[in-house]
């Protein structure tokens, strides 16, 4: 009987570190700039995206509702969503993957370190290995992701029309910032 309870206080103590590995946002931020030659406000915002991370192995997954995407110009939205990531066709972006060396970063402890995730990107329909850097930052028990890098459209089949070819870059610049809490209760 004694070694019952044990067993049971030892995995009830496992599954209470196992919630607390466990980190996740639905308000995430992912910035888009796709700025040509020609400057015409080419920008855009999502204050929608999710990500859950699991500290414990490093896997992450990030997943971004292309319609959340805000611009300036109503035009350039409809666009955007009509016309070159077709929503209605690809509604989400996804990466998933693996935050590589999570071993060496102490969770426990407030601090930033820099961070390379490696996975795949499903974007417009094209499935793409990517890695990328980033910035993890351990702040009172959050986790603060950052990355900045470029996506070069024609990789995930997004064309632009030529008579619009001037005024949107072919590489888009993409910044993400997710402000992570513990899923543990």
């Amino acid at each position: 009987m004694k070694k019952m309870i044990l067993l049971a206080l030892v995995l009830g103590f496992v599954q209470l570190a196992t919630a607390q590995t466990k980190y996740m946002t639905r308000t995430g931020t992912v910035n888009f700039v796709a700025e040509g030659p020609v400057k015409d406000d080419i920008k855009a915002v999502n204050n929608q995206s999710a990500c859950v991370f699991d500290a414990a192995t490093g896997e992450i997954v990030f997943q971004i509702a292309i319609k959340s995407f805000v611009f300036k110009k109503a035009l350039m939205q409809e666009h955007f969503n009509e016309n070159y990531l077709e929503s209605h066709k690809y509604p989400k972006a996804v990466l998933k993957g693996k935050l590589m060396q999570v071993d060496k970063i102490n969770f426990g402890k407030n601090g930033k370190y820099p961070v390379v995730v490696s996975g795949e990107m499903d974007l417009h329909g094209v499935k793409k290995q990517v890695n990328e850097k980033g910035t993890l930052e351990v702040k009172d028990g959050k986790i603060i992701l950052i990355a900045d890098f470029q996506i070069t459209l024609a990789d995930y089949n997004i064309g632009i029309p030529k008579i619009v070819e001037d005024k949107i870059a072919k590489v888009a610049d993409v910044s993400l910032a997710m402000d992570l809490t513990s899923t543990a209760k």
